[in-house]
């Protein structure tokens, strides 16, 4: 399944937690519902990968952790907070790079219409 459709997917899946959830709830369980919604779509989910990251030969083990990878292809970060920052796609892009994907979605949980609060982050590989 290529990156663009593994997305759409995400957004449907986001929306429809959103609609079921609302805002203001705890950044948790919007990742489990949020799993729970795209396991029930056919796509594979794991939760809370460690990354490791690495300089000039230098091993930082487990030193990230980032919310979900998607479908092995698309990197999701989940945030429940007033206004999405710089820091907040500069981290995501950090994710996409040291596991050298192309795709990450930055959602924001806490906004009246979730798709308000949601931002694709392309890695030009």
């Amino acid at each position: 399944m290529h990156e663009n459709r593994i997305s759409s997917e995400i957004v449907d899946a986001a929306i429809e937690v959103h609609r079921h959830l609302g805002p203001g709830l705890l950044e948790k369980i919007y990742q489990e519902a949020l799993a729970y919604e795209l396991d029930l779509r056919g796509l594979s989910v794991k939760r809370e990968v460690s990354l490791r990251a690495n300089y000039k030969g230098l091993e930082f083990d487990s030193v990230y952790r980032l919310d979900m990878l998607v479908h092995d292809k698309v990197v999701v970060e989940l945030k429940v907070v007033e206004t999405i920052l710089p820091v907040h796609e500069a981290q995501l892009l950090s994710y996409l790079r040291l596991l050298n994907k192309r795709l990450g979605m930055l959602i924001n949980f806490h906004t009246p219409l979730v798709k308000q609060g949601i931002k694709r982050v392309a890695n030009n590989l």
